[in-house]
């Protein structure tokens, strides 16, 4: 069976692919986990380093050419394609890096009678096939976050990339092919669902890196063979909450950002601002007013701020939570309105129920919401409320309200003065609850795919 990857701004055929079925699932498997079995096909710690090393430089030479790939599958404008680019090239160096640093630890001895006389040390191993299933949103750094760390670590790696933007990820990896790696050691597995799940599910994977909804993803979780470890990264409604004493005009750009960045299609995209009631209403005005200079249209236009959604129907579910929310007594202070068949206006929505999808759900699109609060508390305890629970922030000037703010959030990361979508590509990044499981993050991926190995030694 044959794909299309189309432009979600106007439709064009990008480029045709052909889908695996059930043998082509087999022929993954065989191939990986002959790879790890022979220990004549292991690729030495060095040689891993330098294919990445080369890479890193291949990319950062088609830099341009990423970007516009980018743009073009994935409706990203170009000014942050770029920026993807650049944080996957760093990302490819800090796998690198990271390699120098996965060493393993002493463990004490001869602290009783039993242990006396003996050395223990631990060593970390690669903990075998990989497969990593990815997201459309950021085709290139996600597929760097769950691949290289795979290839730095010697494990060998099926990557299926979103059926939407599956060219990045191809390009990515015929970069390591060209650079020394082993087709064994990183395949592209283009698959429909039946088949990624039973990819996902056979008893030979080792870990399942997975990057998407929480339905999808726990549903996978759940039929994992025994043993099979795994990393979730789902998505949230991350909840900003404002402080009486802030700065409004300094406040409104990292929301903009925060909340509008790639459509508002990121896990963890300012969607809920929680700010004290006398301030929120002007808020909520300055916000609107900024949105709404805010430029939607053809992603690789270099002044393009908003893109398309990845589809239309996700501009239509968008359109239709919006006028749910209002219905239900939100008020559309900016937007609320397709722009096209597949992208939608920046809106600002002022006090959509609390019941409403928009509140309780990831909206996964360019709107935020705005709702005036009386307390700080009330503003954690409603922020608090859904069942997810990833990234958040607070603004204040005051660093006791800062911090107990932060430590009654439930998020497992807080930023202070700053946007929830702030991410580095080495800090830890993972959600609680619903929103995931495991720890994302270059560094922390790597040691999620290695396990520790105790060695004694007893001499005499």
């Amino acid at each position: 069976m044959n794909v299309e990857v189309r432009s979600p701004w106007d439709g064009q055929v990008l480029k045709t692919l052909h889908m695996g079925g059930r043998d082509r699932v087999e022929e993954l498997l065989v191939k990986a986990t002959g790879a790890l079995q022979s220990c004549k096909a292991w690729v030495p710690v060095w040689e891993r380093r330098d294919i990445l090393l080369k890479t890193a430089a291949d990319v950062r030479a088609m830099h341009e050419e990423f970007s516009l790939t980018i743009a073009q599958e994935g409706g990203k404008p170009l000014m942050d394609a770029r920026v993807e680019v650049t944080r996957a090239i760093g990302g490819i160096e800090l796998a690198a890096e990271e390699m120098g640093r996965m060493a393993g630890r002493e463990v004490p001895m001869g602290l009783n009678p039993a242990s006396a006389g003996r050395l223990a040390v631990t060593t970390r191993e690669p903990i075998g096939v990989v497969v990593a299933v990815s997201a459309f949103n950021h085709p290139l750094n996600l597929v760097v976050h769950q691949v290289i760390p795979a290839v730095a670590t010697g494990c060998p790696v099926i990557v299926k990339p979103a059926t939407h933007t599956p060219l990045s990820c191809i390009a990515l990896v015929e970069l390591l092919h060209k650079n020394g790696l082993p087709e064994a050691w990183c395949q592209v597995a283009l698959l429909g669902r039946s088949e990624a799940e039973a990819l996902v599910t056979d008893a030979r994977v080792n870990y399942l890196s997975f990057i998407g909804s929480a339905q999808v993803g726990w549903g996978l979780r759940s039929k994992l063979a025994p043993g099979t470890r795994c990393g979730l990264e789902h998505g949230g409604a991350a909840p900003v909450i404002v402080g009486e004493d802030v700065d409004l005009d300094l406040l409104v750009p990292p929301l903009m950002k925060g909340g509008f960045y790639h459509a508002g299609q990121v896990c963890v995209s300012v969607q809920r601002v929680f700010a004290m009631k006398g301030i929120a209403g002007e808020l909520a005005a300055k916000m609107a007013q900024a949105a709404s200079t805010l430029i939607v249209g053809d992603p690789t236009d270099s002044t393009t701020d908003v893109g398309p959604l990845i589809r239309s129907g996700e501009a239509d579910r968008v359109d239709a939570w919006v006028k749910d929310a209002v219905k239900a007594g939100g008020q559309v202070l900016c937007g609320g309105i397709k722009v096209s068949e597949s992208a939608y206006a920046p809106t600002i929505l002022m006090n959509p129920p609390d019941t409403a999808r928009v509140s309780t759900e990831e909206l996964f699109g360019p709107v935020i919401c705005v709702y005036p609060c009386k307390s700080m508390n009330e503003a954690v305890q409603r922020a608090n409320s859904v069942r997810m629970a990833f990234q958040a922030s607070v603004f204040t000037h005051d660093i006791d309200t800062a911090m107990r703010v932060a430590r009654h959030l439930d998020a497992s990361a807080v930023m202070i003065n700053d946007h929830t979508a702030f991410r580095v590509d080495w800090m830890p990044f993972g959600g609680r609850r619903e929103s995931g499981l495991g720890v994302g993050g270059i560094g922390d991926t790597m040691r999620e795919m290695t396990q520790e190995k105790l060695i004694v030694f007893h001499h005499r």
